[in-house]
């Protein structure tokens, strides 16, 4: 007996509403066909890494109101970035219900909030959606988030960027909180963010228990992070990857001497330093670093003893190909997309709760991840197989 047959028996014999069951399995049927069909054009499963640079991908969904004999039905279509997908299941139609949900999630998405939808769908189409029917809708794009939160990370990664930036929330009073993020290129060159997190402040041991989740989530080996100064960062990280290098952000680095010198010195210190990013090798790093102690000891001393404190995290990225330096001695790759976070919470002078920030910050890395899942980072095509024998 087959498990819609179970079903049918147990509705009948509790005198159960036999035309929602029938409801249920026909959207649950049309739904899986449309994912098959999809399948079956892409050639590669959902999530499999078989479709990396396959020429084409998901690119994510939209949602169908279909009126049946057993009322609506609602139907996720799925979408290829070609757009080459074209269902046969479903005739062509167009219906406002259909558009508004769209809306809806669109809307949520980016922070509105539920009771702020309602309140913009009534005046617009005076149709009265109550903020709990809001929540029902929505409920599909945490769905997506928590689901992102929670999967198998398989792939090994050269480099884990780490980075934090500040958004606005209440909570009992409106604060700006911490939202770290942690993003990962691999030996092949695809980039993704692995994970973030919400937290009142950035500290190491935050960082600590996300490097820890990620490796219990599958993540084994780590060669490089880059991240800023933090006290007891490097340690915390290292304890989870311990075979990794820890390089020290050079951007940061600067920025931390600019402030610590005088202005008039201020060009002149920075060039010198500078010259970092451009060296041959570890033993010509060392070298440029000692005449810049030499040249500028006398004037900054203590800044110069906290330099030398750290040497060894200002020339890790010399350990690796040169193809890929440019791009493995800052966390500027990170920063730029946290920067393109804020400006689009701009609009929105706060999120009202913990589940709207991490849902409008969710959608932003979802997008981010599906754009960029196809695409080679700099350098990195050049020198794959030199990478990949850095893993055990």
């Amino acid at each position: 007996m087959d498990q819609f047959t179970k079903d049918l028996t147990k509705t009948l014999l509790s005198n159960g509403d036999v035309k929602e069951l029938f409801r249920q399995q026909l959207e649950t049927a049309i739904n899986h066909i449309l994912q098959v069909e999809l399948t079956a054009l892409l050639g590669y499963d959902l999530y499999d890494r078989s479709g990396f640079n396959s020429g084409n991908s998901r690119n994510g969904q939209y949602y169908r109101l279909i009126d049946s004999e057993y009322e609506k039905l609602k139907i996720i279509v799925p979408r290829d970035r070609q757009g080459k997908f074209h269902n046969h299941l479903l005739p062509a139609y167009s219906r406002r219900q259909d558009a508004l949900e769209t809306t809806i999630i669109q809307l949520y998405s980016k922070g509105v909030t539920t009771r702020e939808i309602a309140d913009l769908i009534e005046e617009m189409y005076g149709t009265y959606y109550s903020a709990t029917t809001v929540s029902n809708i929505t409920a599909q794009v945490t769905k997506q988030i928590e689901s992102f939160h929670q999967r198998t990370i398989k792939a090994n990664y050269v480099c884990l960027f780490l980075d934090a930036t500040y958004l606005p929330l209440r909570r009992d009073s409106v604060q700006k909180e911490a939202v770290y993020v942690a993003l990962g290129i691999t030996a092949t060159g695809t980039k993704e963010v692995l994970d973030y997190r919400i937290t009142p402040s950035e500290n190491s041991e935050v960082w600590s228990e996300m490097a820890e989740n990620l490796k219990q989530r599958g993540l084994k080996q780590v060669q490089l992070i880059i991240a800023d100064g933090m006290v007891g960062l490097q340690p915390a990280l290292l304890c989870a990857f311990p075979k990794a290098k820890f390089q020290r952000c050079l951007v940061h680095v600067m920025r931390n001497i600019s402030s610590n010198v005088r202005l008039k010195d201020r060009e002149s210190i920075l060039n010198d330093f500078k010259q970092l990013h451009s060296v041959s090798d570890i033993t010509a790093g060392r070298q440029l670093l000692n005449n810049f102690y030499d040249t500028w000891e006398k004037k900054y001393s203590n800044l110069i003893k906290k330099l030398k404190s750290i040497e060894n995290e200002l020339l890790a990225f010399l350990s690796f190909p040169l193809a890929i330096r440019p791009t493995i001695y800052s966390t500027n790759i990170l920063e730029s997309l946290n920067k393109k976070i804020k400006r689009k919470t701009k609009p929105k002078e706060q999120f009202p709760n913990e589940k709207s920030l991490d849902n409008f910050i969710g959608v932003q890395i979802l997008n981010y991840n599906e754009n960029n899942f196809e695409r080679i980072h700099r350098g990195f095509g050049q020198v794959k197989d030199t990478l990949e024998s850095l893993f055990d």
